[in-house]
């Protein structure tokens, strides 16, 4: 197991906040919203009716009230996440009961179960603003995408973000590797092969290796497994649902889950190497990756060949020009040593990657693009 250090602590974000208020003595109802809680990974507070304790009803992230006990509920603080529930489709005076206590939605079982596990999840989870998720893509094989990869994560995680990086390609040996943490305690991408549905964030989280600051979700080093399209959305969605960044380092080749992945990215970063056969390979990445992907940006990498440059390559793609992507030497030696792309704040592939991250944050934080192309 990799050694853990003060660095490979995640930064610390909000307290998990606890699961829903029940209030029912339906003990069928409440054996259903039981099940529910914990398929939402959530874990309640149930009481007969108001509960005693101060702020009990106001500080629950969100109150489930069975149509049994509307009546014990009237009189309640007004507040925002009350659900009205029951199973009796034709109760006359469902809705009279819901005015009462203030409640915003009336829901009846088993038909809104599966809208009803999200709305538990997500409360439980305090959801906030989704991560902003950037993919990273080869133009052609050893571009430097992985490497890319590695180093915004690490760099974002440096600034105290909360950051996960996750492998997408199964063929790239384990991203973990280049962070030292092929060893590393947690689960991989085979561990998730059969999910579906919806995976809670936290427990997500809380289930990968912790490498330099971030969460890793890497591939193992055993037999071929096959992931499916449903499980690259669930885990996708769970990382996202965490907020902070994800970054996500894809292949060349685009199937139905990698076609997924996309679909989730905020952003796209295709690394063209300044060649004129690695820009007509790059060329066919971002033609498959642009039927899914609407933000699809370059990063220029040297040495050129004889009359090119960065905006040479750029233009010839088509496609916005994030930057260059600066050659660091020694990477190779620092990586031999347990130094992560990125590891060294004052290199040039750290400074690329905190100027990135600067100007993409930004305009996530105005509401507009993820971020204007380099002038």
């Amino acid at each position: 197991m990799a050694e853990s250090s003060a660095r490979d602590r995640l930064p610390a974000g909000e307290a998990r906040r606890g699961g829903p208020l029940i209030v029912t003595e339906d003990v069928e109802l409440l054996d259903d919203l039981l099940r529910l809680c914990a398929a939402a990974g959530a874990e309640p507070e149930v009481h007969h009716t108001m509960p005693d304790r101060r702020g009990g009803w106001e500080q629950a992230p969100m109150v489930l009230v069975g149509d049994d006990a509307a009546v014990r509920c009237r009189g309640a603080a007004r507040r925002r996440g009350v659900m009205l529930v029951g199973r009796d489709q034709d109760a006359p005076d469902v809705w009279r009961r819901a005015v009462e206590i203030g409640a915003e939605y009336v829901l009846r079982l088993p038909d809104s179960e599966n809208w009803l596990v999200d709305q538990i999840a997500n409360a439980a989870e305090g959801v906030g603003r989704p991560a902003l998720t950037v993919g990273v893509i080869g133009g052609r094989g050893g571009s430097g995408a992985s490497t890319l990869a590695c180093a915004l994560a690490v760099t974002a995680a440096r600034s105290g973000r909360r950051t996960m990086l996750i492998d997408g390609d199964p063929l790239g040996g384990g991203i973990d590797v280049l962070l030292g943490g092929e060893r590393a305690e947690g689960m991989r991408w085979p561990d998730f092969a059969h999910s579906k549905g919806r995976v809670g964030g936290g427990a997500l989280e809380e289930s990968l290796p912790a490498l330099h600051g971030l969460r890793v979700l890497s591939w193992g080093r055993d037999d071929w497994v096959v992931i499916p399209p449903q499980a690259i959305q669930a885990v996708m969605g769970a990382a996202r649902r965490l907020g902070g960044v994800v970054v996500v380092d894809l292949p060349r080749r685009v199937d139905e889950a990698v076609a997924e992945a996309l679909a989730q990215l905020d952003l796209g970063l295709l690394v063209v190497p300044g060649e004129l056969r690695a820009v007509a390979a790059a060329k066919r990445v971002a033609s498959m990756a642009g039927m899914v992907l609407e933000d699809l940006r370059v990063v220029a990498r040297g040495p050129y060949a004889a009359g090119l440059d960065d905006q040479w390559v750029a233009h010839a793609m088509g496609l916005p020009l994030v930057g260059e992507l600066p050659l660091e030497p020694g990477l190779l030696a620092e990586q031999d040593m347990g130094e992560p792309p990125g590891g060294s704040p004052r290199g040039p592939l750290a400074r690329f990657c905190t100027a990135f991250w600067d100007r993409a944050l930004a305009g996530e934080a105005a509401g507009g693009q993820a971020m204007g192309g380099a002038s």
